[in-house]
């Protein structure tokens, strides 16, 4: 108790000296600034959270702002001081002072007259008309602190909105345009919001075709004379609007030049060697791109209105298709009669159709395997002549597990894929999709062959090929179909220590899964997007994902041949059933400006039937790991109460269930430009369908599956650097499903302390990216 009484004598006894050393340090006559306080003075018609919301927006907006306070101490100040002044900028004090120290902020009569008139537009723009708005410097020692008394009348509403177009060209769009008006009877007056209405009603005209109008020759007057704070808007078009501006403008010709030169000139485009498609014209000496291409990305049409929405829409086009490294647009006003008209010319900067890149680099994934690979690929953009993208990709790398201890396994994977993807859809039956999508529909062909050598066990032989479709029904909205996937899966190469697993009781069923995995997967697949606009400004974000997949039911109704253990087949090979369904949820939710929470919810069922006892491995779910729970060892959870070799070794992979469920939730402070925290607490686990003859008793889905969920918790720190997100997670434990009931929550064992306990229960991620 004395040491603690005596430290605190310390302590103050240093705060009064360093204030008396900031007060003899400040020039003659002047108080360091302490800061705003503002008592807000409201009508009776004024709402408590209005007076909050104006009190709030006041402080953000007062000047200055007062030095950086510790325990109410401006300690940035006190080391400004305490260092000195240097005597030179370029030495050590110099810098010194810079990184640790802070110029004092000093009160200023004039900041309270700058403030007053500040805050009294701010009033009068938001609709408190007639404020007023007074301040003095309160003074203490050596500081002094601006005190404001703020008075807020009531708040004027709208009464009625009136457009003033009759006598104009522009009468007949406004007609139209009135009716979406952000300016409503009885809501507030707000300038923000009348700027935001001249933005908006410029826009619409220009999709209608006013090439050269603009907010500014739009004019909103207000009428405050009405009485009972309430006023007129009437909104009219300035008469010094040149007359270009009031004229809807066509479209007469389009020219397209899909292989300028950013070096050229403008003058020297060839137009004598043009030809007529359709309604372009094409600038195209070397035929490089077949002309049906520009059908599908260019929405300005000749012969229409022109619409800035379909201007944007074709040059997003233009840039998402692939092929063109720039895009630009260049129109010419012209009469045409009484008309006017516009010819539209886009000069397109092509990739190199082929290019070969080679890649090194270090991978890192969910089960500690770490290592390197070499990755070469080969690209046309433009194999077919309508930007079709040809890829082929080979690629060789080595995997080890860190940690192993020597008994890990080395994996050895080679592959190579090839892609064909049309920027187009490729269908015989018509798909409906959202035609103002800024990325045209897609259509992908995918064949690909993989190859891992896993040590001294067996190879694994993976064919797969895939045709699908990409499209947009909303903006918000994506889906993918593919209705043809075809995965062959082949063990191979069995070598002694595979045959060793055999023996051991607790891998002798894996043994036999691993042995009798030669398998055909014929599935589809329907996966559907649905996010939040990424334009919007709301703090709640969101992103969901659903798939459906079934497999095996054209197969089933076309064979009927079976092999010796009972299983149908096609050239011998037992062909997997089974229909899959999962859905990805993720929210998130800014807090404050520097803190996100996020959130998320997966929940997955694969239903084997027929021909299948339990889903393939390469489509059964897992859990555990750095992107799933952290706290666990990559697939060292389930199914269901199952326990495996928790030490982290990887030999087999095998592991995972038929069911998962998995919830997540993560707090995200931003500590700086570059850092940012996490608190995390990770819940799941996955079960088997229905097949226990695997993992055994208790690794089946029931109704008390809650019971069997496993929970961690932990601490981490991302490193942003822009392109990509460097992530660290600390975690541990917190209920281990595989444990007697009863004894399952383990967070009572916490005792960070203990190595032992450390070495068994910390789990570090090392990841790139988020989590979720």
């Amino acid at each position: 108790m004395k040491k603690g009484t005596l430290l605190l004598f310390i302590l103050l006894g240093l705060y009064v000296l360093q204030g008396c050393n900031i007060a003899r340090h400040l020039p003659a006559g002047e108080k360091l600034y302490d800061g705003t306080d503002i008592k807000v003075e409201a009508d009776s018609t004024v709402s408590k959270k209005e007076r909050e919301q104006i009190e709030s927006r006041l402080s953000e907006l007062a000047r200055p702002k007062p030095n950086k306070k510790l325990f109410g101490f401006p300690y940035k100040v006190g080391l400004y001081y305490f260092i000195g002044e240097p005597k030179k900028d370029s030495g050590f004090r110099a810098w010194a002072r810079r990184k640790f120290g802070e110029q004092p902020v000093l009160a200023s009569a004039r900041a309270l007259s700058s403030n007053a008139a500040l805050w009294t537009a701010f009033l009068e723009n938001e609709g408190y008309f007639r404020s007023a708005v007074t301040g003095d410097l309160v003074e203490e020692g050596y500081k002094a602190r601006g005190v404001y008394q703020v008075q807020v009348p009531q708040r004027y509403l709208i009464d009625s909105v009136t457009y003033l177009t009759d006598s104009t060209p522009l009468q007949p769009a406004m007609k139209a345009i009135e009716k979406r008006s952000l300016l409503k009877k009885d809501n507030p007056y707000r300038f923000e919001v009348i700027k935001l209405e001249r933005e908006r009603i410029a826009d619409a005209l220009r999709r209608q075709g006013y090439f050269y109008f603009q907010p500014d020759y739009l004019a909103i007057l207000a009428d405050s004379v009405v009485g009972n704070h309430r006023t007129r808007l009437y909104i009219a078009v300035k008469p010094e609007t040149p007359r270009a501006a009031l004229l809807p403008y066509s479209i007469r010709d389009l020219y397209i030049y899909p292989n300028y030169s950013l070096t050229g000139n403008v003058g020297d485009t060839a137009l004598n060697r043009s030809y007529q498609f359709e309604d372009f014209r094409i600038v195209d000496p070397a035929g490089l791109f077949n002309p049906k291409l520009f059908r599908e990305v260019v929405a300005v049409q000749p012969g229409r209105r022109y619409s800035s929405r379909a201007q944007d829409l074709t040059l997003s086009r233009f840039i998402n298709v692939g092929s063109f490294k720039f895009v630009r647009s260049r129109f010419e006003p012209d009469q045409e009669g009484d008309s006017a008209v516009l010819d539209v010319h886009y000069y397109l900067t092509p990739y190199p159709k082929k290019s070969v890149r080679l890649e090194i680099a270090g991978t890192s994934r969910s089960n500690n395997l770490v290592g390197s690979q070499l990755t070469v690929s080969w690209r046309n953009r433009n194999a077919l002549g309508r930007s079709e993208l040809l890829s082929i990709n080979a690629n060789a790398g080595i995997e080890f597990q860190v940690g192993a201890r020597g008994q890990g396994v080395t994996n050895y994977r080679y592959g190579i894929q090839g892609s064909l993807t049309f920027p187009r859809l490729v269908s015989p039956i018509p798909i409906r999709y959202y035609r103002r999508s800024q990325v045209l529909p897609k259509t992908t062909v995918t064949l690909g062959y993989d190859l891992i050598v896993r040590g001294d066990y067996y190879n694994l032989n993976s064919f797969l090929t895939t045709f699908g479709y990409t499209w947009r029904s909303r903006q918000r909205s994506e889906h993918i179909f593919q209705p043809f996937n075809i995965n062959y899966v082949r063990p191979s190469n069995y070598g002694e220590k595979f045959f060793l697993l055999e023996e051991d009781p607790t891998t002798r069923q894996q043994y036999i899964n691993i042995y009798r995995s030669e398998q055909l997967i014929l599935s589809s697949l329907y996966t559907y997007n649905l996010s939040s606009s990424p334009r919007t400004v709301s703090r709640y974000t969101y992103r969901l994902t659903f798939n459906a997949e079934p497999a095996g039911n054209l197969a089933a109704m076309m064979v009927n041949k079976r092999n010796e253990l009972g299983k149908e087949v096609i050239f011998g090979v037992p062909y997997s059933q089974y229909v899959r369904f999962d859905l990805d949820s993720r929210h998130f939710l800014r807090v404050a400006p520097s803190l996100t929470w996020a959130n998320r919810i997966f929940a997955g069922v694969g239903i084997p039937y027929g021909n299948s006892n339990q889903l393939p491995f390469v489509k059964q779910y897992f859990v555990g790991g750095a992107n799933s729970l952290r706290a666990f060892r990559p697939r060292a959870v389930g199914p269901g109460v199952y326990t495996r070799n928790t030490d982290g070794i990887v030999q087999l992979q095998d592991g995972g269930g038929d069911i998962k469920l998995e919830a997540n939730t993560e707090f995200r402070p931003r500590i700086n430009q570059y850092l940012q925290g996490a608190l995390f607490l990770d819940v799941g686990n996955v079960w088997m369908y229905s097949d226990e003859s695997t993992y055994g008793f208790g690794t089946t889905f029931r109704k008390d599956f809650y019971k069997q969920l496993a929970v961690g918790t932990g601490v981490g720190l991302r490193l942003d650097l822009s392109y990509f997100v460097v992530r660290f997670d600390l975690a541990f434990p917190l209920r281990k499903p595989w444990l007697p009931e009863g004894a399952r929550w383990v967070a009572d064992e916490i005792a960070l302390g203990n190595r032992a306990w450390r070495r068994d229960n910390l789990i570090l991620n090392v990841a790139v990216g988020y989590p979720f």
